[in-house]
């Protein structure tokens, strides 16, 4: 026959448990990373946008959410237009932009 567990036996018991799972969880979550966006921005890219129309420049590297290198300028009427990295007119716009940057 069983014998039925005291309070403080089936107390320490869930205690154990509860620290199995937090222990578990914690586990899991310490390698996941953080990604706000699951999927690449730019599903389209131009070649270029001449420079005074362009406010600023945001670079975003390979990563989880997309494998490829996005760049994404936001032009002075508020709009944002994806870049095609590897066009020779949008390292010109990238390389003045930084240039500027860095002057400043």
């Amino acid at each position: 026959m069983a014998r039925a567990a005291t309070p403080a036996a089936a107390r320490l018991l869930r205690a154990a448990l509860l620290l199995l799972v937090l222990v578990a969880a914690g586990r899991h979550a310490a390698g996941a990373p953080v990604v706000t966006e699951l999927r690449c921005q730019c599903l389209q890219t131009v070649q270029g946008i001449h420079l005074k129309n362009i406010q600023s420049v945001k670079m975003t590297p390979p990563g989880p959410h997309c494998g490829q290198t996005e760049v994404v300028a936001t032009l002075k009427a508020g709009q944002e237009v994806c870049l095609n990295p590897e066009a020779p007119m949008v390292k010109k716009i990238i390389n003045k932009m930084l240039n500027k940057g860095s002057t400043n």
